[in-house]
């Protein structure tokens, strides 16, 4: 909002310490005058024979007096402005740092160097707060560019199919109608996809009083089918376990962390296994599978957008949007929870969630 100019903070502190100076001086004064001219015999009735006199100390003292106001005037002025200066240097960095990621660059940092105090504690935490500001700023360039490259795909597959159809009146209209409709609800799982992780990375999520072991069974009868399906033994343990947060982001956490388990499992014979415990004060929600040997350098990249795990065992039945375990990970940051993956030594995946138990 528009500000009418004012004194630099600099000035003020000059005049405070000049003012702060002045006063002290004429105190000092006052109490000479109080203390010491009082008790001096008054020659103004003409008295001779006085010396010294109260008349011949004040016509000596005040002009000396004068001078010495005047030099703690002009002393305060200039020592308090240099003083101003070295104690305002750091504040004066931290603005230009400011100023220069108001414009978008958010490379720099202070890196203040000196002990420890104020100023500095205020460039430690501005160099953090630049550090993940940084951090999020490359991640979310990333993701809207994975997000249209994403989005672009089915709509030029959508376009070419048309072309097509229409260049060629007599290609079978029911083929093409079939892959436009898996091609158009792929985009419609995508954008549904995009909207809950940006929903979820808002965390701004209603808190009710949900047991997990409940929603683990309800993921593990939704995705019973699939599992069935390609011959996975889905198996839910535990008792309840209560935490605090939206049965629906939840929900969709645990259903996407056993679907994620039964697709990257083994062609068959495969086993996922979820199990609610509530260990130290937090509720644990732990997903495991067999499958392939993964490398230990794949597994921490999974939780990025649109990171597929291609060194993961997929079939073209399922080609999922690459937003699984990255929903997974938005989620349980805004149930300020961790999430934990870790490979099997005999292959698959340990996914590990931890989230606040009940107050």
């Amino acid at each position: 909002m528009p500000r009418r100019p004012g004194l630099s903070a600099r000035l003020k502190l000059t005049l405070s310490y000049a003012g702060f100076l002045a006063v002290a001086g004429a105190l000092l004064l006052a109490v000479v005058w109080m203390f010491l001219l009082r008790y001096v015999p008054d020659n103004s009735q003409g008295l001779l024979g006085v010396s010294p006199n109260r008349y011949l100390l004040v016509r000596t003292f005040a002009p000396a007096a004068a001078v010495a106001m005047a030099f703690l005037l002009v002393f305060g002025l200039v020592g308090g402005w240099i003083l101003a200066g070295r104690m305002l240097a750091p504040l004066t960095r931290i603005t230009a740092a400011a100023r220069m990621a108001g414009t978008g660059s958010l490379s720099h940092r202070i890196r203040m160097e000196g002990r420890q105090d104020e100023f500095r504690e205020l460039a430690d935490v501005f160099d953090g707060m630049l550090e993940e500001l940084e951090s999020h700023v490359d991640e979310q360039r990333r993701f809207a560019a994975n997000a249209s490259h994403e989005l672009r795909t089915p709509l030029a597959i959508s376009r070419m199919l048309l072309d097509v159809a229409r260049k060629d009146p007599t290609r079978d209209r029911t083929e093409v109608i079939e892959r436009l409709h898996v091609v158009n609800t792929r985009a419609i799982d995508l954008t549904e996809a995009l909207l809950l992780l940006s929903r979820s990375d808002r965390g701004n999520v209603t808190r009710d009083s949900v047991d997990l072991s409940l929603v683990a069974e309800e993921a593990a009868e939704t995705l019973l089918p699939l599992a069935e399906q390609r011959g996975i033994t889905l198996d839910v343990t535990g008792g309840a376990t209560r935490t605090s947060g939206s049965a629906e982001l939840l929900l969709r956490m645990t259903t996407n962390l056993v679907q994620n388990a039964i697709v990257h499992n083994l062609p068959s014979g495969g086993t996922v296994t979820v199990h609610t415990e509530e260990r130290d004060d937090a509720s644990v929600v732990r997903v495991e599978n067999t499958g392939h040997p993964l490398p230990p350098d794949l597994v921490p990249t999974l939780t990025e957008p649109f990171r597929r795990g291609t060194d993961r065992v997929r079939t073209d039945e399922y080609a999922g949007v690459g937003l699984g375990l990255a929903i997974v990970h938005s989620i349980v940051r805004a149930h300020d929870g961790t999430l934990d993956l870790a490979p099997r030594p005999a292959g698959g995946l340990l996914v590990t969630v931890r989230l606040p138990g009940r107050a």
